[in-house]
């Protein structure tokens, strides 16, 4: 396999300005993560600091209701409600160990940003944050989050005004300031190195998970099961799987309000092959490669790409990727609330979604885990807005 490559989908396709912080990325990666000294400390960050390991929480009831049964991976416990703490700290370590002083950051839900905000306040880097503006109209407890843990954040009205919009914004920043930042991407996209740098970081959720189930049932799962943005959670969970073909890996995409050619936040069963962001994967385009708006309920999702190794999975069959709508997403989102008492993310209850409208999909008896990749908190509004609960 080509270097930076998945198959034929990755690769780095950026100005050559970028570069030189690239190669620097990179040779961090070789260097500085492997020793002893670096795998220490960010193992005590995310045991003492995030919270880990997270719990594998059995769902008793919609087990019953299901036919098999039930396990979420409880990333929604950690230290800023979500898995994206895995990658920051992981990220905001390796740029202090590089001499960096700053780091600058997208985000779309507004995890992503509120996580780095954390991990550079508890690592003492400065912070920049670059947010599309409808994102920070959404998710406004979220940037409040990140504004006190001592973030600039930055809305972005340009294009979508969403999250794609935002890495192209946290890019150009990064172009004018690489000296004394470092990029923390949130998610397994991007030109190489980040979507296996991110994959790194983020697969001890997907190795607990494995340890977990062996430790509980003394087997593996049937089935892992979890929601695909740009990826990061997904791809964390997968990534220890991918060698056991008895475990089937199931990515869910936002297919947005549903009906036949709505937007949507589905490149992988949507899309085509093109490049976006410095990488080449599939995306939500025109037949003449113009980039088209994304649409999901949950902003965490709102992008019209997916990261290279979801590509690559996904064309060679070894993961496959369902869909599911905005009104399924919020149906999910009543039924873990109602059944478990567990207030999952939007996106999160995508996945969720997923395997409740698709149950005859698993095995009777059988053992499916999906990731529960965060907390819905930061999703009251849009959740009162869209079921019109206005007493909430």
């Amino acid at each position: 396999m080509k270097k930076g490559y998945f198959g034929d989908f990755g690769g780095c396709f950026v100005p050559e300005l970028l570069m030189p912080p690239l190669l620097e990325v990179e040779e961090a990666m070789q260097k500085i993560m492997p020793t002893a000294q670096f795998r220490a400390e960010l193992d005590d960050l995310l045991h003492s600091y995030a919270g880990r390991e997270t719990p594998l929480t059995l769902c008793p009831n919609l087990s019953q209701k299901l036919g098999f049964t039930l396990r979420l991976k409880r990333e929604d416990l950690l230290h800023t409600g979500a898995h994206k703490i895995n990658n920051t700290l992981g990220q905001a370590l390796l740029a202090k160990y590089m001499g960096k002083s700053a780091l600058v950051a997208e985000t779309g839900a507004g995890q992503h940003g509120v996580a780095t905000a954390a991990a550079a306040a508890r690592l003492g880097l400065q912070c920049t944050i670059f947010m599309g503006a409808d994102d920070v109209t959404r998710q406004a407890s979220n940037v409040c989050r990140m504004r006190l843990l001592g973030a600039k954040v930055h809305p972005v009205h340009s294009g979508t005004r969403t999250l794609k919009d935002a890495i192209n914004e946290a890019l150009r920043f990064w172009i004018r300031s690489q000296e004394s930042t470092h990029y923390c991407f949130g998610t397994a996209a991007g030109p190489h190195p980040f979507p296996t740098l991110v994959r790194e970081f983020q697969s001890v959720l997907g190795q607990e998970t494995r340890k977990q189930m062996l430790a509980a049932t003394g087997r593996l799962p049937d089935a892992v099961v979890a929601a695909v943005g740009g990826g990061s959670n997904a791809i964390g969970m997968f990534a220890p799987f991918i060698h056991d073909p008895e475990v089937r890996l199931v990515g869910v995409e936002a297919a947005g309000t549903g009906e036949a050619g709505c937007y949507n936040s589905a490149p992988l069963n949507l899309g085509t092959d093109g490049v976006l962001h410095g990488n080449f994967t599939k995306l939500l385009q025109t037949a003449d490669g113009q980039i088209e708006p994304s649409h999901s309920v949950s902003a965490g999702l709102d992008y019209p790409g997916v990261g290279p190794e979801h590509a690559y999975l996904h064309a060679t069959g070894r993961a496959e990727y369902g869909m599911a709508n905005d009104a399924q997403a919020l149906n999910a989102f009543q039924v873990l609330c109602h059944t478990e008492g567990i207030l999952p993310a939007l996106e999160s209850s995508h996945a969720l979604a997923y395997v409740l409208e698709h149950p005859q999909a698993f095995p009777a008896g059988g053992e499916v885990v999906v990731n529960l990749s965060g907390r819905g908190d930061k999703d009251m509004d849009i959740v009162r807005h869209a079921l019109s609960l206005e007493d909430l």
